[in-house]
């Protein structure tokens, strides 16, 4: 069954392996830079692409998922790639209804209200054969890049997907999702358990399929306090990443870096770095060099560029790299923004932050 390690499927060598070795901690020549979002409406082709279908029907086709992950590996010396997908399928594959309103964002036309709505779930262990045409987005995306870089692979957090589940979409306050945490702490646990079960075979998956790396998006981080987050969020973080690597040693697969993005969630900093990832992504209210001191030298991070920054002039751009290069440090750091790349974002200032990383981080680790 089993080729060099990587499951089934025999793919071409990897050429640049940057990105891995710094995820895993090892020294690199230069700082390896990708974006979030980097496959995105800021790209005139993306929006091409993307035009004649609905967004779902885009997530379900592997051959287009593959053309928008390598829509930005043609324009940008990027040194990872990020298969085209999206972190709803797996309420999906529950067996709940979504949809992608144009301008609004994601809608669930009957989200979860009372505990008795659990009932209407799908069985978690039945989620990865639902969510097949991923994995065939990931093997086909991984034979076409030739090698070229890494793929990353990714998921949502239990926490960040029980929010669009209870609240319907998109939220301010998150406060629907929450009255459940204060209201029905076990049903929160037990929906919180079903999406972890769902995750895992989800995420092992993936690397069958031939995703070199795993992100796990914890979005909505921020709505959450110290005491709710360590209570219904960062156990179910910590358990993905155990059991994913568990599965993945089980299944005679190679191990690959995971890397936990909790957005807004600085308060839970030195956990998260405890919490079994080798990366910890950081959004841009961090500062790197008190992010470095709080996280000890175990963990490699990633971040954390205002993406923002991107709007202004590219001298600019280049000056925050510089300084923000020098803030982190030249190993155990890969470069990303904050967040992800915004649909109005000026492609050209997107290739200045990319050339800025890989320019300045060789001449800070000559200094």
């Amino acid at each position: 069954m089993e080729v060099n390690g990587l499951g089934p499927y025999s793919f071409p060598e990897l050429k640049n392996d940057t990105f891995l070795r710094a995820a895993w901690g090892e020294d690199t020549d230069y700082t390896p830079v990708w974006c979030m979002r980097q496959a995105g409406r800021y790209l005139p082709e993306f929006r091409e692409t993307r035009a004649a279908q609905d967004f779902f029907s885009t997530c379900r086709s592997p051959e287009a998922c593959c053309e928008l992950t390598l829509q930005p590996l043609r324009r940008f010396p990027l040194d990872a790639a990020i298969i085209f997908s999206d972190i709803l399928v797996v309420p999906q594959a529950l067996g709940m209804e979504v949809t992608m309103v144009p301008g609004k964002g994601p809608s669930f036309p009957e989200p979860l209200r009372e505990e008795r709505d659990l009932e209407r779930l799908r069985d978690p262990a039945a989620v990865a054969s639902e969510l097949a045409y991923v994995f065939q987005a990931i093997t086909l995306t991984r034979q076409r890049l030739a090698g070229r870089v890494p793929l990353i692979g990714f998921a949502g957090a239990p926490w960040t997907l029980m929010t669009y589940m209870v609240e319907g979409g998109g939220s301010s306050t998150m406060a629907q999702a929450k009255r459940w945490l204060y209201q029905r702490p076990k049903a929160s646990h037990r929906l919180l358990r079903i999406l972890t079960d769902a995750l895992v075979p989800y995420l092992v998956g993936q690397v069958a399929a031939g995703a070199q790396a795993l992100q796990l998006f914890e979005s909505h981080a921020g709505h959450l306090g110290p005491q709710l987050f360590n209570k219904f969020a960062l156990p179910y973080i910590r358990d993905v990443a155990k059991r994913v690597k568990s599965r993945l040693q089980e299944t005679g697969l190679a191990p690959v870096p995971m890397i936990i993005f909790a957005k807004d969630g600085h308060f839970a900093l030195e956990e998260l770095a405890q919490a079994g990832y080798e990366v910890v992504g950081l959004d841009w209210t961090v500062a790197p060099e008190k992010a470095r001191e709080r996280v000890g030298k175990k963990v490699t991070l990633q971040g954390n560029l205002d993406p923002c920054a991107l709007y202004a002039p590219e001298e600019e751009i280049r000056r925050l790299v510089w300084q923000m290069l020098d803030d982190f440090g030249p190993q155990c750091y890969i470069a990303n923004l904050g967040h992800g790349l915004y649909p109005d974002m000026d492609p050209e200032h997107v290739g200045a932050f990319v050339d800025a990383v890989h320019k300045y981080s060789r001449v800070l680790r000559q200094n």
